[in-house]
């Protein structure tokens, strides 16, 4: 019998915010998988290494972070293949994902290419944007509004497109697009209400008006722009 696939969102960043699912079946885990950068250390990991068994065996799945494209599908084949085959043995297989596994979360990944084949579980995490609106203490919508979630990645007409026709929006993935995106709402007579926020739920989290924001962003970062409805 083959073991069990395990998508598991470890949450934005707060170990406390770990839901009590995810640390049960991580602190029996027999093996760990979990993104990691091909230079530091892998977040996903450090927000759960006190919970991770003595003894696990660990399957960083390294990915090169830097600005031009690289062979990501090649990343995850090969993750895929070596995660198959503890499954193949019998083993259980955890795999870390920071927020919410299928809230932009690299564990859809391995998902379309085991889900498949084993049995598998997804176990849902506080997501970025839920611990962002809570540390920023704004709620995002209220009433009959709609909200809506867009990269900052997007092409910037694209995502200019999207922000006009918001009742209130989200923007995630900010890091070396803020100018841009920053321009895109003065544009839009949104940038007075939007709010920045980084690193949110960790000790070096900063929110502020997007007015008071620092000219770079750090990856871990996202910009509410709240509905009129629901802006305080």
């Amino acid at each position: 019998m083959s073991g069990t696939l395990y998508g598991l969102g470890v949450g934005p960043g707060d170990p406390e915010l770990l839901t009590l699912k995810a640390h049960r079946l991580l602190s029996a885990a027999g093996v760990v998988a979990y993104p990691a950068p091909d230079s530091g250390d892998s977040f996903a990991r450090a927000i759960v290494a006190d919970y991770i068994p003595e003894g696990a065996r660990e399957i960083p799945i390294v990915i090169p972070m830097r600005v031009e494209r690289f062979p990501a599908q090649d990343v995850y084949d090969a993750a895929a293949e070596t995660i198959a085959a503890a499954l193949e043995a019998g083993e259980d297989v955890v795999v870390l994902c920071e927020g919410d596994p299928f809230f932009y979360g690299s564990f859809m990944y391995l998902f379309s290419r085991l889900a498949e084949r084993f049995p598998t579980e997804i176990v849902p995490g506080v997501s970025s944007l839920g611990a962002v609106t809570a540390v920023a203490r704004q709620p995002l919508i209220a009433r009959d509004e709609v909200l809506t979630v867009v990269p900052a990645t997007l092409e910037e007409a694209e995502l200019e497109k999207h922000l006009r026709e918001a009742n209130a929006a989200a923007i995630m993935k900010i890091g070396r697009h803020f100018a841009r995106t920053r321009a895109v709402l003065e544009r839009l007579g949104m940038a007075e209400r939007a709010v920045f926020v980084s690193h949110a739920s960790l000790p070096q989290q900063v929110v502020c008006p997007l007015a008071e924001a620092p000219e770079k962003a750090p990856y871990f970062s996202m910009i509410l722009v709240p509905g009129r409805d629901a802006h305080v």
